[in-house]
């Protein structure tokens, strides 16, 4: 049997990295790449990847890493590779189905935790997709009644599956664009990240992003068109005092905060990311 040293692998993964889509951009890391998807391989630690380079792995896990290192070279995300991605203090599931969470959206959960800092209470996740927000903060609130809807029905199936993972059984999963299956309900907190990029911009040629739902990240010719309807309908569904909180792109703060404030929502305020860009704008129905 062919046997390989930890290093070279390595060192063969980076190479072939770099010379990929996926190395390219100042975003790009293959080095760390090489490292989590030969650890997922091997089931080991970076720690011991990185202080045994000497140890040596079988011709099966070589050739299975190569496959996995192949995958992320076509420009597939590492967290579909891998199947799985950290958000907030939870390791989710994910798969083509569903959006990869992204850091920045962590930023929704702390802003609805601040704004509802009591234990009990309705809110509700829009478009779920993995039920990153939806169980972030069900873990956080395990008192708080969460619904979580989503169009699609192999979405909500991973959602559904992390929330089992997870123990958080609390969680309610409806099938449904928006607010369609909420007729008669009212919620403390709305929340969403919807698809926000229009479908012109530069941006949906990323590599990256050609592997995600397209349908959860652009809405269509006009990059507003699901934040508008969230927030046109959102007031039917808020009780007095509830707040809507909107994630949306880095540029679209200003026309979010006119819209909240046409449909007579109060208190609107924007909050900028760890990279500076005002990622989430809240408001209030008084």
């Amino acid at each position: 049997m062919t046997v390989e040293l930890i290093g070279t692998l390595l060192e063969r993964a980076v190479r072939r990295l770099r010379a990929s889509s996926a190395g390219e951009g100042p975003a790009a890391t293959p080095e760390l790449d090489a490292e989590l998807l030969l650890v997922d391989v091997l089931g080991i630690t970076r720690a011991r990847l990185r202080s045994h380079p000497e140890d040596v792995t079988d011709e099966a896990h070589s050739r299975r890493y190569f496959e996995l290192i192949e995958r992320r070279a076509t420009g597939e995300p590492l967290a579909y590779v891998i199947g799985r991605k950290d958000f907030w203090s939870l390791h989710l599931s994910v798969t083509p189905a569903v959006l990869v969470p992204r850091p920045e959206t962590e930023l929704l959960v702390e802003r609805a935790l601040a704004l509802r800092p009591e234990m009990s209470g309705r809110a509700v996740d829009l478009g779920t997709g993995s039920g990153a927000i939806a169980l972030a903060l069900a873990s956080e609130r395990p008192e708080w009644e969460i619904t979580a809807t989503d169009v699609s029905e192999e979405a909500l199936a991973v959602a559904r599956r992390n929330a089992e993972s997870l123990a958080l059984r609390r969680v309610e999963f409806l099938r449904g664009s928006w607010f369609e299956t909420l007729a008669g309900r009212s919620f403390d907190l709305i929340v969403s990240n919807p698809p926000y990029i229009a479908a012109t911009e530069p941006a949906m040629r990323d590599p990256a992003l050609l592997h995600e739902p397209r349908g959860a990240l652009t809405p269509g010719a006009d990059a507003m068109a699901s934040l508008r309807a969230i927030i046109q309908s959102a007031p039917d569904y808020l009780e007095h005092n509830g707040w809507l909180l909107l994630e949306h792109g880095a540029t679209q703060a200003a026309e979010v905060a006119r819209e909240l404030v046409a449909r007579g929502l109060r208190h609107v305020r924007s909050h900028r990311d760890l990279a500076g860009h005002e990622r989430m704008t809240e408001a209030r129905r008084d």
